[in-house]
């Protein structure tokens, strides 16, 4: 890169344009983000507020994921923002999930993971139901923190950090290489990033039609602050997350266990439904959740996948109070060809960042970093 500072436009501030604007100003380019609304209000403040590599099968994705958290960290400990690393239980209640998570705990033991039996799991922590736990994998990689919070406090930490311009409340409707337009306005750039998360029809709606794009809707809610200061410890999740993430593959058990849920539990495949939870530094619990895909979802939230999410959990977790504070709904940008990202240049100049799926949170700094790397 020459001596002359190079400038760069990133549009959309949620964790994929949060994440390149860090990359690209710690690199000494000028960057300015563009947000349509006052506040980034997607799926990056919508989450879990999980970073979870476990999710990830070895390779690349593994690593990225890894890399992603060591940044979290290092921003988090810098903009003095709250997180926890917890790690995860994955509970087994029946012989085909223990069989499952023994040998993903083999498989991946280089990560730090062990299964751990009924009393092991307990010690680890006491919002697991006991009643018929036949132990859980135990991973110490995962890490939780409040999106929410984090989403709407990093644009002034990165401002005073890395001199990043903000322009809140601008849609930017055209792009004509070097500049972008909103209305009248203009500004230019020697880059520009589109991180535009699950809005597909404003910028280049061609390149993500011809490139194996949907949408997912989750339903989610949010548990009241549990008494006492009581913390649940670890991400807790249920059986059915190991048919969710492609990392628990590696066991040769999985097929079974699929066709399992498939004859006892078809309503809640119907619905992408798995169960997780997190607990903020409130004490809240965040819960959920399903997954429905297509390019036009409803928009009203149905109370009998809330019950059905509800349901499911209590299973495999006990809290002190039960009681639903919030439920919302988030939609993701998703790849229907199994490909976990998206990086394209429609024109010279221009790149198109999305595509991360469920994973924005877990994977968007390390894929912002092996851009940037590349390119500057």
């Amino acid at each position: 890169m020459s001596n002359q500072k190079k400038t760069a436009i990133v549009i959309g501030a949620g964790i994929v344009g949060i994440a390149m604007a860090r990359s690209l100003a710690s690199r000494g380019v000028i960057v300015t983000v563009i947000e349509r609304n006052e506040q980034a209000i997607g799926a990056s403040i919508r989450n879990f507020g999980m970073l979870w590599p476990i999710g990830q099968p070895d390779g690349y994705l593994y690593e990225r994921a890894i890399n992603s958290r060591s940044i979290w960290q290092q921003v988090l400990n810098d903009a003095h923002l709250w997180y926890d690393e917890v790690g995860s239980l994955h509970a087994a209640y029946n012989g085909l999930e223990s069989q499952v998570l023994k040998d993903v705990s083999v498989t991946y033991e280089h990560r730090g993971y062990k299964y751990l039996n009924t009393t092991e799991t307990i010690k680890r922590s006491n919002a697991v139901n006991p009643d018929g736990l036949e132990g859980a994998l135990w991973s110490p990689n995962e890490m939780i923190i409040e999106s929410r919070a984090a989403i709407q406090a990093l644009p002034a930490y990165f401002t005073e950090k890395y001199g990043v311009k903000f322009l809140f409340n601008t849609a930017i409707s055209r792009i004509e290489y070097p500049k972008v337009f909103s209305g009248n306005r203009s500004w230019s750039a020697d880059y520009i990033y589109v991180c535009g998360g699950a809005d597909f029809e404003t910028l280049y709606p061609e390149v993500f039609a011809e490139n194996n794009f949907t949408k997912c809707k989750l339903q989610m809610m949010r548990i009241i602050a549990q008494p006492d200061a009581w913390r649940i410890g670890p991400a807790l999740c249920g059986g059915l997350s190991l048919i969710h993430y492609n990392s628990f593959k590696v066991s040769p058990s999985l097929d079974l266990l699929k066709k399992h849920f498939e004859q006892t539990m078809p309503e809640y495949l119907k619905y992408g439904i798995h169960v997780m939870v997190s607990q903020n530094g409130n004490g809240e619990l965040t819960i959920g959740d399903t997954h429905e895909y297509g390019l036009h979802l409803d928009p009203f939230d149905r109370a009998e996948l809330n019950d059905m999410i509800i349901t499911y959990l209590k299973k495999f977790a006990i809290f002190k109070n039960w009681a639903i504070t919030q439920s919302w709904n988030g939609t993701y940008p998703k790849r229907t060809n199994g490909e976990v990202d998206f990086v394209h240049q429609p024109v010279d100049g221009v790149t198109i960042v999305n595509g991360l799926g469920g994973a924005g949170m877990t994977l968007s700094f390390g894929l912002a970093e092996e851009i940037v790397s590349k390119s500057h």
